[in-house]
């Protein structure tokens, strides 16, 4: 009993022994959380989101006051940003929303009835939505939810309420016409409603970026582009070097108190691929091929190879009473191409895949290319075949626009589930036909306009032939495989040709036209140096509302010699074709961008492409090109006018037969022999 008694005693002792030292452990540990954590609380680890306390809710709509209170979010997520996946959607989730509708002018449509209901709708009506953004073009105004998330650090949570409006719960109840044409995209109605009424940008910064309320005042009180961009300053002419034209004085000490990683499409390219290196890239991926070998020979791919012999060898032409041989890098060989294109082409088009996300496009607005291509596409008797044994393409039916639309959580940072959904798509086809395993998906192709494309198509359909809008080197296009897509920006699907033409050279007064918003940094940049510096030089901003207001931009394009085509977010834009359009020769400033059709046209001819370091020298390079070679390029600009036109039924040589000849062409020159 004495032993037992001494026993239980010391096993008492230790055994406060030991729950002193859990105790010091964790508060040691607590401690330390303490000095790590990005939010300066280690009570923050142990909670629920639920509970978390944001210190300050910042309103960036009030130009007269700043607001600063806490705020308590109830249904909030947290999302670090990569450097692609997140920054490319918040740079379009930038470009598509909330204070009205703005056109490729730069004008805001302030026409839609914010108190419109909201009602669920069909697939129909869905596409109907998305068709009435006739005025929803690259210029559409900021999202204002995401646009302090330039200014908190990409490396931190950032943590936002959630936004409790469905994806689905538009209507087109929501889209309000005026004379006929002017109409707003009811998802910017619906996402409009609940920014005016609740700000959701807010940031967390921890003690070493904390940002007083002082400088809170300051920030509220700038405009929006202003916040984007701040001021800009001259370049160093002698180094070029374009990160000097960045904003630089003002609220920009505060910024850069707070900004650790700013989004890649606010920043120049860290790497240039010039005109010339791109051509030289395209001889050599003419020459050899990168494809993937077939794992068994086919009798399309025969006659594909036979074509090939006869493109190369084709008979030398100098003038055509259809083509201008000038704009072209080789007519011979196009016109060889073209005529066995139409004499031997056949495609398949996979019935597979539910609307709205495939065999549903939209006709009006910025996303239109992709849309009109796939209704001429599958209503094509000539090219489309049922069989898929006599096929030389395969054509993915799908709109990246209506998969952003469809799929796409608000203000979730997290666009993995649109990728998922097409290597999901790409694997239903791949386990159905036997025709993605022989190539690898080589001798398939899809046509998509959305910026977010090269994002969601990445890895799965790495080896199909990608037709794009958003042609960037920088982003995975391959020059020599892929198709630059011009992004046309159709304003009514009736009657695309709207419109078309310009004046004649001898009545074009003014030197250099440019109309929109600021979007990206280059923008900004263009202003800083032109506006309201030279009469001679027509640079503006946002445009007023109106229709008056859009027939003034069409008329400045229409008697303009030269169109200013800058990047926005991305480097494709559709000012390119719309200068062309009404016949004014574009000068396309925008590093990395691969032109359309880059692989049979020439657009020295029609166009001049300068370096986004040329900006501050632009007037004395447009004023250095003789008036003869100007003539040259308004003339060429008219010449290939009719390459760039949609139809209602396809015409030779139209925008729907330089998009599949593109495609035929490159796979043509891609084709291994097995």
């Amino acid at each position: 009993m004495k032993y037992s008694s001494e026993f239980q005693s010391v096993c008492q002792i230790d055994k406060r022994k030991w729950i002193l030292v859990v105790v010091s452990v964790a508060v040691t540990h607590l401690f330390c959380q303490t000095l790590m954590l990005s939010y300066g609380n280690a009570l923050h680890s142990l909670l629920s989101e639920s509970n978390i306390q944001l210190p300050e809710k910042v309103s960036l709509l009030s130009k007269e006051s700043s607001v600063v209170e806490s705020a308590k979010v109830g249904e909030s997520f947290s999302g670090t940003l990569s450097s692609f996946d997140d920054v490319h959607m918040l740079a379009h989730r930038l470009k598509t929303v909330d204070n009205g509708d703005v056109s490729e002018d730069g004008e805001i449509d302030e026409s839609v009835n914010e108190k419109d209901e909201v009602k669920p709708h069909s697939n129909h009506s869905v596409v109907k939505t998305m068709e009435n953004d006739s005025d929803f073009v690259e210029d559409a105004t900021i999202e204002n939810d995401n646009l302090f998330d330039e200014m908190v650090d990409m490396d931190e949570e950032t943590t936002m309420q959630k936004n409790n409006e469905s994806r689905w719960d538009l209507s087109i109840e929501q889209v309000v016409k005026t004379n006929g044409e002017l109409s707003a995209d009811s998802e910017l109605d619906a996402n409009r409603n609940s920014v005016l009424n609740d700000t959701k940008a807010a940031s967390v910064t921890n003690s070493s970026s904390v940002v007083a309320s002082n400088h809170l005042d300051n920030l509220s009180s700038v405009t929006i582009p202003e916040i984007n961009f701040i001021r800009t300053t001259g370049i160093n002419s002698s180094t070029g070097d374009l990160t000097q034209l960045l904003p630089n004085h003002g609220n920009h000490s505060l910024v850069q108190s707070t900004v650790k990683k700013k989004m890649r499409c606010m920043l120049p390219p860290k790497t240039v691929t010039s005109i010339s290196q791109m051509e030289r890239l395209l001889v050599r991926h003419r020459a050899r091929s990168r494809a993937m070998r077939p794992r068994w020979s086919s009798e399309r791919d025969k006659e594909i190879l036979a074509a090939r012999l006869q493109i190369e060898n084709a008979p030398l032409l100098r003038n055509d009473r259809d083509l201008y041989a000038p704009a072209f890098r080789n007519m011979s060989m196009f016109k060889r191409s073209y005529e066995l294109m139409e004499r031997i082409l056949k495609v398949y088009v996979y019935k597979e895949g539910e609307k709205p996300i495939f065999h549903q496009p939209i006709m009006k607005g910025l996303y239109a290319s992709e849309g009109w291509f796939m209704k001429l596409m599958e209503g094509n008797n000539k090219f489309v075949v049922k069989d898929p044994r006599k096929a030389h393409l395969f054509y993915l039916p799908f709109s990246s626009r209506m998969l952003e639309h469809s799929l796409y959580v608000r203000n979730s940072h997290n666009r993995t589930n649109l990728r998922q959904y097409l290597k999901d798509y790409s694997e239903k086809i791949a386990a159905k036909y036997r025709f993605w395993n022989r190539t690898g998906g080589a001798d398939h192709f899809l046509v998509a306009c959305h910026d977010w494309a090269p994002y969601e198509t990445r890895h799965h359909m790495e080896h199909c032939i990608k037709a794009l809008c958003n042609a960037d080197v920088t982003l995975g296009f391959k020059i020599g495989r892929d198709v630059s897509l011009p992004e046309t920006y159709v304003r009514s699907a009736r009657n695309p040709l709207r419109d078309l033409g310009g004046k004649p050279p001898s009545q074009r007064k003014v030197l250099a036209f440019y109309a929109g918003n600021m979007h990206g940094y280059l923008r900004p940049i263009l202003l800083e140096h032109w506006k309201d510096k030279d009469p001679d030089m027509e640079i503006f901003g946002l445009m007023p509302s109106g229709v008056a207001s859009k027939m003034n931009y069409i008329q400045h394009m229409k008697s303009s010699k030269f169109c200013i085509c800058p990047k926005g977010y991305e480097v494709n834009s559709p000012r390119v074709v719309e200068a062309i359009f009404y016949e004014c020769v574009p000068v396309i400033i925008s590093d990395n961008f691969v032109p359309p059709f880059f692989g049979v046209l020439n657009w020295d001819t029609f166009s001049l492409i300068l370096a986004e370091k040329d900006v501050p020298n632009l007037k004395s390079i447009l004023l250095s090109i003789p008036e003869k070679k100007y003539l040259d390029m308004q003339l060429a600009v008219r010449k290939v006018q009719r390459h760039f036109l949609w139809h209602a039924k396809p015409v030779k040589y139209d925008l729907f037969h330089m998009t599949l000849h593109s495609i035929w062409y490159n796979r043509v020159f891609q084709t291994k022999a097995r």
